[in-house]
């Protein structure tokens, strides 16, 4: 990596630890949208989850099973989750960008245009709840269990994640495809490509959306951006990225989250007989706002999953995920080896407790499966690397709790690991 490129855009990440957040009193919340107990809390002190030295944050997709998945009632799940610093969804920045304008899409919005994830998917094949083990690979099957830690696999599952789930309740519904998620960016996050042929009312409905996209003011994800910082909750990484949108569509991703204080947006790997060109094109795209496009994996992570993209450009990194990676079978190397030859080139990584192959690949409570949370973690802090390390909660959620609790759990394993 060149040395101007060094010195400028990773600065925020790199010295991510050093950032002073906002210092207007967060009084200034609208108080609409707290509990008077959760708002009396924020008045007294603001969250921090950076941890010996290790930024704590969570992909906000973790929240996904929570009544309201609009912006304000995600920033108050970060918080009283105990977190400072977070990977935003694009839905909750889309229902947020709606609200401001009072834009509503047409009907036929709901057709072809780019995946985008939206509030409702992030990870995990499978989602709502985690797959990401795809097989069992070359595992011996004589060598498979039945069950780990008491925990039986699903009959009829080879890999994957049979117990894993996002939690009791559904998943909010994804924003349509080709809505105004997907095609106002903020709400992106797949791998774009359409869905079959488009009717009319589609296209006319894509148009409109177009049209309104390219009309937002900025000032709209200022705005949010101070809502949050005013919290004490910055913004790492937005996922927004849809590797296939037009020039004009990526150029929106990108100011959008840099807007927001992102120093990196995220989508999934992409693949397939295209994915160098678009590497190449996204990641040098990423350059020219002095950001990084970071990449997230699922049963593909290995040690040389992103090797193409690492080579494609220097504006491409890794958003990849440990748990995923036990669940395929750790190929080639430990999540902590892929930190040392590569931590250069990670611009955060998400964390989750999974099992490996011939274990069933469940998604498991922290401490119960097999991912190496507490090493990985050590790792960070050992060598001082600025990587925020991201909570994915896909776990199954127990009776009498929800996410913004079992994400709690999550956090307060990182603080006794990196203690």
């Amino acid at each position: 990596m060149d040395a101007q490129h060094k010195g400028s855009s990773l600065y925020s990440r790199r010295d991510f630890g050093k950032i002073t957040l906002g210092t207007i009193p967060v009084a200034g919340l609208a108080a609409s949208f707290l509990p008077s107990s959760a708002f009396g809390s924020m008045l007294q002190a603001k969250p921090n989850s950076v941890f010996g030295g290790v930024q704590i944050g969570a992909i906000t997709y973790s929240f996904r099973s929570m009544p309201d998945q609009s912006a304000e009632a995600t920033l108050r799940y970060t918080v009283e989750s105990g977190l400072s610093a977070i990977e935003l969804m694009g839905g909750p920045v889309d229902a947020w960008a709606r609200a401001k304008t009072n834009f509503q899409p047409s009907a036929g919005a709901g057709g072809g245009g780019a995946r985008g994830g939206g509030a409702a998917r992030a990870g995990g094949a499978g989602a709502p709840g985690g797959g990401g083990g795809r097989g069992r690979g070359d595992v011996d099957p004589a060598t498979l269990t039945a069950s780990w830690n008491g925990v039986p696999c699903a009959p009829g599952r080879e890999g994957g994640a049979p117990a894993g789930g996002g939690g009791r309740a559904a998943a909010p519904p994804a924003p349509p495809a080709g809505g105004a998620a997907a095609a106002a960016a903020p709400g992106g996050g797949g791998r774009g490509g359409g869905r079959g042929e488009q009717t009319p009312e589609q296209i006319a409905a894509a148009e409109e959306l177009r049209k309104w996209r390219q009309g937002l003011s900025m000032d709209i994800f200022k705005d949010l951006r101070k809502l949050y910082n005013d919290a004490g909750v910055s913004i790492y990484a937005v996922k927004n990225l849809s590797v296939n949108a037009s020039d004009e569509d990526l150029e929106f991703q990108f100011t959008v989250a840099k807007t927001l204080g992102a120093d990196h947006v995220t989508a999934e790997l992409p693949a397939g007989a295209d994915a160098a060109a678009t590497l190449k094109r996204v990641g040098d795209w990423a350059l020219k706002h002095k950001m990084f496009a970071a990449y997230h994996t699922h049963a593909q992570g290995n040690m040389t999953a992103f090797d193409q993209a690492f080579a494609a450009s220097k504006g491409n990194m890794a958003n990849v995920d440990f748990g995923h990676w036990v669940a395929a079978g750790s190929v080639g190397g430990t999540p902590m080896q892929f930190l040392e030859k590569h931590h250069d080139r990670i611009s955060s990584f998400h964390l989750k407790d999974r099992t490996s192959p011939a274990n069933c690949g469940l998604n498991l409570a922290w401490g119960t499966g097999e991912t190496p949370i507490k090493e990985i973690l050590q790792l960070v802090k050992k060598n001082k690397w600025k990587i925020p390390a991201s909570v994915e909660l896909e776990y199954q959620i127990p009776e009498g709790s929800d996410a913004v609790k079992e994400v709690a759990k999550c956090v307060q394993f990182c603080k006794s690991a990196l203690a």
